[in-house]
């Protein structure tokens, strides 16, 4: 009788054993397998089909694979920005929710909209810009950018220009070059609009003589002979068009001017998935669907990592500042 107690025991006792290692075994391997472990959010502050929300697809769907966790695209408008830039601010800063930031988290808060900057966030990696050029009429007398301004100082107030609304980026890049090259920005009236192509409409119209947008958004007009582009605001030629002058060689102007956007986080994610995270991203830059799919769309490829991005936005912060002020629409 005894002995079957104590066999019976010994059979419980190792029962309980085995249990316990199981339950230890099943959790290894959640352990193990590290961020990340659950699909993770992008978010959008721009709508649905532009180029932020196409840019940001393309990125989404290429991070699944390489993070082999499904990527959710969420589009939170409103606010002209600031909606979305706060929405991943201030989600939660485990490296679930990321977002797709763009250059006006370095305008909003010179406007008094939000007190969110390039800092309020962890860079992952800078994806996209596309720097603004000077597009005129194809009919213009102006042969060059150099011509173009020599007009405008002979003539100030005359020659208009539109392309966004009042202190939108493309505003900001004319009112720029026109200050770098130490011309009252004032010499050429902005002409509020909804966006580059309604500017350029109005261009090529006769209504206004200057749309300072990139040139993705102006590719069908110049490929159809309506409009041409004097210089491109970058220190690069743009791949889209190589042979248009950039102001550097133009004019010998060190004026730049981009449209950016890249990915970025909650302040405060773990090491691990921010270093993971930006992995990913240069990968995803990197890769052949990714530049071709920018390619036929026009958009520019750039890449920057985490340190490079957050000294970027801190540069782009800087000089959209000093032509707010100068322009009078800084708070």
């Amino acid at each position: 009788m005894l002995a079957r107690s104590r066999r019976s025991f010994l059979v419980r006792t190792a029962g309980a054993a085995l249990g316990s290692l199981a339950l230890l075994g099943a959790a290894a391997p959640a352990q193990a397998q590290g961020y990340p472990s659950r699909p993770i959010t992008l978010i959008v502050p721009w709508g649905a089909g532009g180029g932020t929300d196409a840019t940001a697809r393309i990125v989404g769907s290429l991070l699944e694979k390489e993070l082999g966790q499904p990527v959710t695209v969420v589009n939170r408008t409103g606010g002209s920005g600031v909606v979305g830039h706060a929405a991943i601010a201030s989600a939660a800063p485990d490296g679930y929710t990321v977002g797709m930031a763009t250059v006006e988290i370095g305008m909003m808060h010179w406007q008094g909209l939000t007190e969110l900057t390039g800092a309020s966030y962890t860079p992952i990696g800078l994806v996209n810009a596309d720097p603004a050029g000077v597009q005129v009429r194809a009919d213009a007398p102006y042969k060059t950018v150099q011509d173009l301004l020599a007009a405008i100082k002979a003539n100030p107030g005359k020659y208009k220009a539109s392309g966004t609304g009042q202190g939108g980026i493309w505003h900001l890049a004319i009112a720029g070059l026109l200050r770098d090259q130490k011309i009252d920005p004032a010499a050429v009236p902005w002409v509020p609009s909804n966006g580059a192509a309604p500017g350029l409409q109005d261009m090529v119209a006769g209504g206004v003589e200057i749309a300072p947008v990139s040139l993705p958004e102006a590719r069908s007009l110049i490929d159809a002979g309506k409009v041409k582009s004097l210089a491109i605001m970058s220190d690069k030629p743009a791949g889209l068009y190589p042979n248009v002058p950039t102001l550097k060689s133009a004019i010998g102007s060190d004026w730049t001017m981009a449209a950016w956007r890249g990915i970025v986080a909650p302040k405060g994610i773990p090491k691990e998935a921010g270093d993971k995270l930006s992995a990913a991203v240069k990968k995803v830059a990197a890769s052949k669907e990714y530049t071709e799919f920018m390619a036929s769309r026009g958009f520019g490829v750039i890449y920057a990592g985490p340190e490079e991005f957050a000294k970027f936005m801190a540069k782009s912060d800087a000089e959209l500042g000093a032509t707010m002020k100068a322009v009078g629409i800084a708070k």
